[in-house]
């Protein structure tokens, strides 16, 4: 089982960046996936979520209206569509998939938002 993510980078404020977690060993369609993010000196924090039936997703506050998760079936991959970014979105980005007693975390991928 592996979550592997990817598409961070440095952006420019404003800017935009979409983060890939491509999974292997499970299905995401069957698991709840979330994205976490982890600031230098700060708690890990949720960011968003998608569900395994139905694909309800819900944001925290402070990307709600910039942050879009979403689910491609076919290639058993979630994504982060992030938009507007701002500085303090800086940050190692984490995607975590769980199902019943199953809990699997990438590795991370880290945004940087700075002119």
């Amino acid at each position: 089982v592996q979550l592997v993510e990817s598409g961070g980078g440095l952006v420019q404020p404003g800017g935009s960046l979409r983060l890939s977690c491509a999974a292997s060993g499970f299905t995401v369609s069957s698991y709840a996936m979330y994205w976490y993010r982890q600031a230098p000196g700060k708690e890990r924090e949720w960011v968003a979520t998608i569900i395994s039936f139905g694909g309800r997703t819900n944001y925290a506050d402070s990307v709600k209206g910039r942050f879009t998760i979403s689910r491609d079936n076919a290639k058993n991959t979630v994504y982060l569509q992030m938009n507007s970014l701002k500085p303090e979105d800086t940050a190692a980005y984490y995607c975590r998939g769980m199902f019943r007693q199953y809990d699997y975390w990438g590795q991370g991928t880290q945004v940087t938002v700075s002119s």
